[in-house]
């Protein structure tokens, strides 16, 4: 957070490189944000865009309470979010409790390991795959929990979900995740 903070102060004052290196920092945290609500390359590139814009924009309001890739990811949340309610695109809603609320969920953990079973690149392909099929949602958290390796309270804040409901996600995300991961290739351990 201390680098961030540097370079935000430094844009703040007015060094235009301090914000390109920002971008740098942050720019696969909103890749990433962006493309899994939208899913497509096009729309994701622009809106990206229109973070960074927004972001600059904005940089005064930032207060240094949090990590600035919160502030950064809640942006990038939005924007996304905005575009797929404005093109009417389907978003998964989150879901209260349902059928699977017994399930235990006091820790994101399943027994499933998600690292070992992308050990090879043919697991690495079927699993890309199966992340595109999960709904917006769950698709958005897998990325931050797994690919941007973010806590649950920072997704939390990011997409302005109660930390139960994210860890709720998540597990039903990797449940559903294994389930295709098997059909396709079999037991997984």
């Amino acid at each position: 957070m201390g680098e961030d903070q540097t370079l935000v102060r430094a844009v703040l004052a007015g060094d235009s490189k301090a914000f390109a290196q920002l971008v740098e920092r942050h720019q696969r945290l909103v890749w990433h944000l962006v493309y899994r609500v939208v899913q497509h390359p096009e729309d994701a590139r622009e809106l990206c865009q229109e973070v960074f814009l927004r972001v600059h924009r904005c940089l005064r309001q930032y207060r240094f309470e949090s990590a600035f890739s919160t502030w950064v990811g809640r942006i990038a949340y939005t924007i996304a979010m905005r575009f797929v309610q404005k093109k009417r695109l389907p978003v998964e809603a989150p879901k209260g409790d349902d059928e699977e609320s017994n399930e235990p969920l006091a820790a994101v953990a399943d027994g499933f390991d998600l690292e070992t079973a992308c050990a090879d690149a043919e697991v690495m392909a079927h699993l890309g795959a199966a992340i595109s099929c999960l709904p917006t949602v769950q698709r958005t958290l897998v990325t931050l929990y797994h690919l941007e390796e973010l806590g649950i309270a920072e997704i939390a804040q990011i997409t302005d979900l109660p930390d139960g409901t994210v860890k709720s996600h998540l597990f039903r995300a990797r449940k559903q995740l294994k389930r295709q991961l098997e059909e396709r290739l079999g037991e997984l351990a």
